[in-house]
C-alpha cells in the first residue's frame, strides 16, 4: 500500500499598517511588505478623513497589528477594544515626516518591522 502524503499550505500571517490618514506611511508599509513570503498586508487609518479609514473586519483579519505613533494606539483602543484582546498590537514609533516610498521611510519600516513579520 503507498504512502498518504499531506499537503499542508503555510499559514499566511495577516499584518494590518495603521497610521492617521492612510496617506504615506501605512500605504507604504502596506505596498513593501506586500510580497514578503508567508505574509498579507493591508493598511488603513484612523482619521475620519483617511483615505481608507479602519473598519472592523480589518482588525478581526489581522494576526499582527502595527500602528506608527502611540497616539494610533491609543485611538485604536478606544475605538475598537473589544476585537483587540487577542491580537498582537505593536507601536513603531514612526514619526509623521515622510512622503510615500520616502527611502528613509522604507529603511526605517525594514528595521523596525522586522521583530514583528
Amino acid at each position: 500500500m503507498g504512502s498518504i502524503r499531506f499537503f499542508v499550505s503555510k499559514h499566511m500571517r495577516h499584518i494590518l499598517f495603521i497610521c492617521s490618514r492612510n496617506k504615506l506611511r501605512s500605504p507604504t508599509a502596506e505596498l513593501l511588505f506586500r510580497d514578503y513570503p508567508g505574509l498579507e498586508t493591508d493598511s488603513a487609518g484612523l482619521a475620519d478623513d483617511a483615505e481608507c479609514p479602519l473598519e472592523r473586519d480589518q482588525i478581526e483579519w489581522a494576526d499582527v497589528i502595527l500602528v506608527m505613533e502611540p497616539i494610533h494606539r491609543q485611538r485604536l483602543n478606544r475605538r475598537f477594544r473589544e476585537l483587540l484582546s487577542k491580537k498582537k498590537v505593536a507601536v513603531l514609533g514612526i514619526p509623521d515626516r515622510f512622503e510615500f516610498m520616502d527611502q528613509e521611510l522604507i529603511r526605517m519600516l525594514k528595521v523596525k518591522c522586522a521583530p514583528y513579520l
